[in-house]
């Protein structure tokens, strides 16, 4: 299109930034404020002109200004009323700083405010205008910056140019400043694939179709998927969103004033609820990842919209907003939300990621996920992955999920534009879209039962046992219930331990005293100090699966830990020996307070326990009860040999594409292998005979 002449013009003004020392990351900073203000005046006389051309009168000024604010676009006096524009203003380098001041000032007060026009007190300055043009002028290159914008002359394109030609600017922003610029600009390849999606989901009717971008920035994804419906739909659309970047929003807000029916707030999605009572048909996002959100923790943990089934990470708030997109998604709508691969695996089965996929699943929300290319976006080289949600499926797609690897679809960039290396072409594109309709496996469509991504995380707990596959007897008692269970513990009436003291090279160390009241008083304040300082620490070293730990009972039995059988030993005072199974010979120290009728104590008790050791296993699941009750049994039957019991389950949701995609290197066969040994032995042999010479 024509308007992209100017697009040349617009980074000329670069240069003086550049000449003023002025870093390359900042230039977005610098350019964003003229940028915007260029868009503002073009269309204010634009629309001034349609308004002449219509049978508006300019005799009676009052009567056109008053009709002209009717519209809602805006307002200058300057533009208006006195039909000055910034060129006029920036003929007089003597009076320039005077009328431009005066000239940014006669905005209405929501442009201003966007503008970044007056401070205040408010800490939001979004565009910062007057910050901006008081950094200039202390470079000594606000005029000739200032004239070299106004110089650019928009006023012959119409919205849908404008917006193109800000798009191609914001992508250039993007390739210098992820700061400002990248986290949430999508490029434009992507926004025709989601815009082409979209296109299968929505029927060519007259009805309103409302589109909603929870993180819009600064409006290319929300504007560009609305730009391309409307080129191929005859649907009128509205549209929404929200962000919270100063900047970003300015530059959204003001594009919204010049179309139809058009609504951008600004503020924190996950906290200011601005369009919490509405839902939308179709919703897309390109929410901020990797990034963290405890800053406003106690606001999401205590947010009463029910839109949060669970929490994820705090390092990484993704599926919050896409919590948030699902709980203002129509019931009939589509959505596709742009996320990095986190999302599909991190948390194991509980945690708030695993739950919060689990519930997508559940929902049967999740129509396809598809992986794009490295390389693709302007500030990230990442794996990137499209959600597709679609809370209406057909009845063919009823819980099944399409996994569409697209990771090979792309072809490089002359030039790479910043990370961004790899773009979709129409064709690629295409062959994406077409996937999706047909449905169909093949070499990078899979097609699954939405069961297939849970599993079980059984845990169990097992019980260790010795080389014969016993563990240590223990003796039955009644609980409350009337059940004769096992005991826990088996009490020893200890006389002595015996241990190998790791703190003496080659010493053993025994504890005599099963109970003491004596510390030493050089070293310990008292008795409770002595324990908490160095006795029950002490105690705690020991081993009790060493062979050099020996307890010994008041009538004369000895205990002790076979570490070749894992067995525990005990020996009677004529010598016999009995393998009593696996199991811990437990010692532990414990400080008794004291009472009316006895000191302050030490006490060392010993016990005999089972030896115990809590694990779990992956396992895949059913949603028939039975059948799932059933794997797990049969899975335990087959790999687990230890005795054990079941602890809790909890199913848990991932996915993975490297699992699903793989492709097995493929290998040489072994006579081309033996081939280039043979010509290395070869070449090793020549080596040793010129050596040899």
């Amino acid at each position: 299109m024509s308007i992209l002449k100017h697009e040349s013009d617009i980074w000329a003004t670069a240069d003086l930034l550049r000449g003023a020392g002025i870093k390359t990351s900042d230039f977005p900073k610098y350019m964003m404020p003229f940028f915007a203000l260029l868009m503002v005046e073009s269309r204010l006389i634009r629309e001034s002109k349609r308004m002449v051309e219509d049978g508006e009168s300019k005799e009676n000024m009052d009567e056109f200004v008053e009709i002209f604010q009717l519209e809602g676009l805006g307002y200058n006096d300057f533009v208006i009323r006195e039909e000055k524009s910034l060129k006029d203003i920036c003929k007089n380098d003597k009076t320039f700083d005077v009328d431009f001041q005066a000239y940014i000032k006669s905005f209405d007060a929501e442009t201003k405010y966007l503008l970044g026009v007056d401070k205040g007190t408010e800490e939001e300055k979004f565009l910062d205008i007057s910050g901006i043009s008081g950094l200039l002028k202390k470079k000594r290159i606000l005029f000739s910056t200032v004239k070299a914008w106004s110089e650019i002359d928009l006023t012959l394109y119409d919205n849908s140019e404008i917006t193109t030609l800000e798009e191609h600017i914001k992508r250039k922003w993007a390739d210098i400043s992820a700061e400002t610029a990248g986290e949430q600009y999508t490029p434009d390849d992507i926004i025709s694939l989601i815009t082409e999606l979209i296109a299968t989901r929505i029927e060519d009717n007259e009805q309103f179709l409302s589109i909603y971008d929870p993180t819009c920035g600064g409006g290319n994804l929300l504007f560009g998927v609305e730009d391309k419906i409307n080129a191929n739909f005859k649907r009128p659309t509205s549209t929404f969103g929200e962000d919270w970047s100063d900047s970003l929003y300015a530059l959204a807000k003001i594009e919204s004033r010049f179309r139809q029916d058009s609504t951008i707030k600004y503020g924190n999605t996950l906290t200011d609820i601005n369009f919490i009572e509405k839902r939308f048909d179709v919703i897309v996002a390109n929410p901020p990842y990797g990034v963290d959100w405890k800053g406003f923790k106690k606001d999401i943990e205590n947010d009463t919209t029910e839109r949060f089934i669970d929490l994820p990470s705090i390092s990484d708030g993704q599926f919050l907003f896409t919590q948030h997109i699902l709980y203002q998604l129509e019931d009939e709508g589509f959505a596709v939300v742009v996320h990095n691969g986190s999302t599909l695996f991190s948390g194991d089965a509980g945690s708030g990621e695993s739950n919060i996929r689990k519930h997508f699943f559940d929902q049967d929300w999740v129509e396809a996920i598809i992986q794009m290319p490295t390389d693709e976006f302007f500030n990230t080289g990442i794996y990137t992955y499209l959600w597709v949600f679609n809370k209406n499926k057909s009845a063919d797609r009823k819980d099944k999920v399409m996994l569409i690897n697209a990771s090979d679809l792309f072809e490089k960039l002359k030039k790479s534009k910043g990370k961004k290396r790899k773009k979709m072409n129409a064709n690629n594109r295409a062959d994406i879209v077409k996937a999706f309709t047909e449905y169909k496996n093949n070499e990078y469509t899979k097609i699954f039962d939405k069961w297939d991504f849970y599993f079980n995380k059984q845990s169990i707990m097992l019980t260790n046992v010795d080389e014969n596959g016993k563990s240590i007897d223990m003796p039955l008692k009644e609980n409350r219930q009337g059940e004769m269970v096992e005991q826990k513990a088996i009490k020893i009436d200890a006389k002595s331990v015996l241990i190998l003291d790791s703190f003496k090279e080659n010493g053993m160390k025994a504890i005599n005293e099963m109970e003491t009241t004596e510390y030493p008083t050089d070293e310990y304040n008292n008795l409770k100090d002595y324990y908490d300082t160095y006795y029950k620490n002490y105690v705690a070293e020991f081993d009790y699966k060493a062979d050099a730990f020996v307890v010994n009972d008041t009538e004369e039995n000895y205990y002790t830990y076979n570490t070749n059988k894992e067995t525990i030993v005990k020996t009677n005072n004529k010598q016999v020996e009995t393998e009593l199974g696996n199991g811990k010979i437990v010692v532990k120290a414990s400080y008794k307070k004291a009472t009316k009728t006895r000191d302050a104590r030490i006490e060392v008790a010993v016990t005999l326990t089972k030896d115990l050791q809590k694990d779990y296993e992956i396992i895949p699941y059913s949603p028939i009860k039975e059948t799932n009750q059933q794997n797990i049994a049969n899975f335990m039957a087959k790999y687990i040999t230890k005795p054990f019991e079941y602890i809790d389950n909890v199913v848990g949701v991932e996915l993975n594409f490297n699992k699903v995609f793989y492709k097995p290197e493929k290998l040489r066969e072994v006579t081309e292998i033996i081939a280039d040994l043979q010509e290395l032995e070869n070449e090793l042999k020549n080596l040793e005979k010129e050596l040899a010479l």
